[in-house]
């Protein structure tokens, strides 16, 4: 069956699923025999054209499940979803495809999210700062921590949340498990004590909130000849990036500018369609990028609309952190001589992934096809590289050595 654009979305950094996986992972829990039956062999069948695939022995799952279930030393707590969920994440994992995987039902929330910019929590970017200390980035505007008078460079030495039941000092915990402990339902508290300086560390209560993030945020900045030159930093390809990113287009528009600085720096990717989005802005014809499915025939995507910036001198900006539908627009606009890149090398990430929920709430991300530059060339692994390397002194944060260099050119 060909995919079109607007038939799927096609997540590079993401998402999906075969159709049958749905209800092979159903007949797992429903067709259990005796463990001893090694005659065993259900069909794996595709709901979706009615017909039976293939078959399989499963005789062997199920004696190590009844094993386990039946004699582990924790079996009366042995959560059994979580065991089935573990196989399907073996079985995809033995694909050795690091961007093909199943997510548990909360984890496929978290993706979700992600996508669409908004999560459950406080509003505060944290990291570890020069003493390898769970510390605050920035609290984002409008936030329950911004009004909290929550501020750059706090330290968080502790993290209460008596409803949860959790009371944990950060030493020692990764930044996820910081994350996930104060990420929390609206509504809900949670409390930090937080160090200042040389200040006596202090509690503040927070209430949860629903955060959105924005995708798009456009910043002005002067050149050398004090020009104004806008500045677009696009942190994703989400489910409101175009809204985000037309409304930005349009207050660019209202005024006169030097040029354009697209930031793509630390951009993971997001949804194909989101690239060949934002390169139909700056290009007025041509391919944005092509797929490449396996199956000997390559697909184009040329440029879908008018775009409003097709003339302004622009400068694209990229990282190791730049990643699949950013280097396919930082890749695209430099092989059409339409951008100059500074910055270092990107990812390297040149597959695409589907998404589709599972039944119960999860998700599978399967790879299903390469995406290449408009040449034909693939970056996967290779990354793009930018027209002048310039990268930042990770110790002086102040200064932006790279921004500085996208403003001399323009």
């Amino acid at each position: 069956m060909k995919l079109t654009l607007k038939q799927i979305r096609q997540g590079i950094g993401c998402l999906i699923v075969i159709v049958f996986i749905s209800g092979f992972s159903y007949r797992l829990g429903q067709s259990r025999l005796p463990a001893n039956n090694t005659a065993l062999r259900p069909s794996v069948v595709d709901y979706q054209n009615n017909q039976q695939v293939n078959t399989l022995d499963l005789s062997l799952f199920w004696q190590v499940y009844d094993k386990v279930s039946q004699t582990h030393l924790n079996r009366s707590t042995i959560d059994k979803a979580k065991l089935i969920n573990g196989a399907i994440s073996g079985m995809v994992g033995a694909l050795e495809d690091p961007y093909t995987v199943f997510l548990p039902p909360m984890d496929n929330n978290d993706m979700k999210a992600d996508l669409r910019g908004d999560f459950e929590g406080v509003g505060i970017q944290i990291g570890f700062n020069a003493d390898n200390k769970v510390s605050v980035i920035a609290p984002l505007s409008g936030t329950p921590a911004e009004k909290a008078g929550v501020l750059p460079g706090d330290v968080i030495i502790r993290i209460i949340d008596n409803t949860a039941k959790v009371d944990k000092l950060t030493e020692g915990l990764s930044l996820p498990e910081a994350v996930d402990l104060i990420r929390g339902p609206k509504g809900s508290l949670v409390k930090l004590v937080l160090a200042r300086g040389n200040e006596t560390p202090s509690e503040v209560s927070l209430k949860r909130d629903t955060i959105v993030v924005k995708s798009v945020e456009l910043t002005w900045k002067k050149n050398a000849k004090n020009k104004d030159v806008a500045v677009l930093k696009l942190s994703r390809f989400g489910d409101r990036t175009e809204q985000e990113w037309n409304d930005a287009v349009i207050k660019i528009k209202q005024n006169t500018i030097a040029g354009v600085v697209l930031d793509m720096r630390n951009n993971p990717g997001g949804y194909l369609e989101g690239s060949v989005f934002i390169g139909s802005e700056f290009v007025d014809k041509g391919v944005i990028v092509k797929q490449d499915n396996g199956s000997g025939k390559i697909q184009e995507y040329q440029v879908n609309r008018k775009g409003s910036l097709v003339k302004e001198p622009l400068v694209v900006l990229i990282n190791g952190g730049s990643a699949s539908a950013a280097e396919i627009v930082a890749g695209s606009l430099q092989e059409k001589g339409r951008a100059k890149l500074v910055g270092e090398k990107s990812f390297g990430k040149g597959t695409i992934q589907q998404a589709e929920d599972l039944e119960g709430g999860a998700g599978l991300h399967i790879t299903i096809a390469r995406w290449l530059l408009p040449s034909g060339k693939s970056v996967d692994k290779e990354g793009v590289k930018p027209d002048i390397e310039v990268k930042n002194d990770e110790k002086d944060l102040t200064k932006d050595a790279q921004m500085e260099i996208a403003l001399e050119i323009l």
